[in-house]
């Protein structure tokens, strides 16, 4: 194969699925930079920007004969990145959580009122969820309360894994419009 820059993101990504290490490096080359500034301006971290692309690529490739992308190329690694800042976000907000239970009365008091949020946007999402068409709901709930694969939900409701991952991307959609904010915090 000739020079890697000439080709696009879908044929890079089918090359590398058939292992092709230039192809990832191509890909690597491409949005490594993109990826890390993007998380950079979301996570406030370089440290932790660095972290999550090179754990986003290292992912990548541990997974590449497995992955099937929907969209492209360019939106699959974009939604990596956004679900990885999630994660670490998350992560220290959890942290910061932990950290404040041994505090005295006053951050008592402020767990009282972060878990009484934390309440309140928990029902905001169970309202929303009860919200979505029935099969959207049942697929969701599946997969968001019951942890199972795409493949275990299809076979336990005897659909397609196409269908699955269609009605989740339809409930994680409506989901996003009807709590928009969660999306930010």
């Amino acid at each position: 194969m000739g020079s890697y820059s000439s080709y696009d993101d879908a044929s890079l990504f089918s090359f590398l699925k058939d292992d092709d290490e230039k192809a990832f490096t191509e890909l690597y080359d491409r949005y490594w930079k993109k990826l890390l500034v993007r998380a950079n301006l979301l996570l406030n971290s370089q440290e932790d920007a660095e972290e999550l692309v090179h754990d986003i690529f290292v992912s990548l490739w541990n997974k590449r004969a497995k992955l099937n992308i929907l969209h492209s190329f360019h939106t699959y690694i974009a939604a990596m990145l956004r679900y990885g800042c999630f994660g670490v976000l998350a992560k220290r907000r959890h942290l910061r959580m932990k950290d404040m239970a041994g505090k005295e009365l006053e951050a008592a008091d402020l767990s009282t009122q972060q878990w009484l949020d934390f309440k309140d946007l928990r029902e905001e999402l169970e309202m929303a969820v009860s919200r979505l068409p029935e099969k959207c709901r049942l697929i969701f709930r599946l997969s968001r309360e019951q942890h199972l694969s795409d493949k275990e939900i299809a076979q336990e409701l005897e659909l397609s894994v196409n269908t699955v991952r269609a009605q989740m991307h339809r409930a994680l959609q409506k989901l996003k419009t009807e709590i928009n904010f969660l999306f930010f915090l």
